[in-house]
């Protein structure tokens, strides 16, 4: 698929548009306030695979925190503020790699050019973040209800702020709960500009529902060579927030490394619990970071040919399952060693 081409735009030690990969972000759900904790989650986003981590900045204390919150990480930190441009001042001092505000929010324009001076002289950009339940009402009255045309020219308004006052580092957001709606906003955008687009769909619910809603989404827009960095928003721990976006990206190509997961959805001739068995080896896999596809099939009669593209997996039987790599059978072993065989093939390999 053929990805547009955006600016290029740096953020701490990555990059987001042009060339560069699609990165994955997340929010820490924890008080900013509690350092010890925002730096605990911090690190375990890292180490799920997540790119950037945006903080909720809701006053000077959290503004503060950052400092230290920021020296005991190694990814990039997005500060998220509302309103007041102080808590930007403050953030950009304290380190943080960019910021999410919106310039038509923090009060007149002297105020928004303190702001942008200051990324400017740290080399920080800004990612305007218009979201559906918080439109201007002034646009909500003109279109008479939330649309994407209506999504769209929020955007563009708080661009053509950052413009005036010559600032360009810009990464924009658009995003609704509702999927359609959030996939022609940025259809629309996409036309008109050319900066970085971060992607997503906000307050897409729990884990099942939000993952599944998420997918369609932001799988749509990429598949259509849209977005440059991406967040699944989930209520739940956001650790699983980067696990979903890792898959997203594998599914479309645009990351192949770690575990590839292939399981057939088992029918009348399966003779092994191939969903227990695909559920272990998936979890025994889950911090695996070498670069296979592996399957997980039911059937010996038709699992290996089936799945022949898979670097190696199992072909379950009745009490026992075959281990095959690249659709050729290595050996026949019992159902209850099928795991532990299948471990050491992948740890060998």
């Amino acid at each position: 698929m053929n990805r547009k081409k955006t600016r290029k735009i740096k953020v701490g030690n990555i990059y987001i548009g042009g060339d560069s990969p699609i990165t994955i972000q997340s929010m820490c759900n924890t008080d900013t306030r509690d350092i010890t904790s925002t730096i605990k989650q911090i690190k375990e986003l890292e180490s799920a695979g997540c790119d950037i981590t945006r903080c909720a900045v809701p006053d000077m204390e959290a503004a503060e925190a950052l400092k230290k919150i920021v020296k005991n990480v190694n990814i990039p930190i997005v500060a998220d503020i509302h309103f007041d441009y102080r808590l930007a001042l403050k953030s950009i001092d304290n380190g943080v790699s960019a910021l999410r505000i919106n310039p038509g929010n923090i009060g007149n324009i002297d105020k928004t050019k303190l702001v942008a001076e200051a990324a400017r002289s740290k080399g920080i950009p800004i990612r305007i973040g218009v979201n559906s339940g918080s439109l201007e009402k002034e646009l909500l009255n003109k279109y008479g209800k939330v649309c994407p045309e209506a999504l769209v020219e929020s955007a563009l308004k708080h661009v053509n702020i950052l413009e005036s006052i010559n600032f360009n580092d810009i990464v924009i957001s658009i995003k609704s709960s509702n999927v359609m709606q959030m996939i022609e906003s940025y259809r629309m955008i996409s036309s008109k500009v050319d900066y970085p687009l971060h992607i997503g769909v906000t307050e897409s619910g729990t884990i099942w529902r939000g993952t599944i809603k998420s997918s369609i989404g932001i799988g749509t827009l990429l598949s259509e060579g849209i977005g440059d960095t991406i967040r699944v928003s989930l209520t739940g721990d956001p650790v699983e927030e980067v696990k979903v976006g890792k898959e997203i990206l594998k599914a479309l190509g645009y990351k192949n490394d770690g575990i590839e997961f292939i399981s057939c959805p088992t029918c009348g001739r399966t003779n092994i619990d191939l969903i227990k068995l695909a559920g272990e080896v998936e979890k025994k896999l889950s911090s695996c970071n070498k670069n296979l596809k592996i399957a997980i099939m039911g059937c010996v009669v038709n699992g290996p040919g089936e799945a022949r593209e898979a670097d190696i997996g199992i072909a379950g039987g009745n009490g026992e399952g075959l281990i095959f790599k690249k659709g050729k059978v290595l050996k026949k072993v019992k159902e209850e060693k099928l795991i532990e065989e299948l471990m050491n093939e992948i740890k060998n390999m």
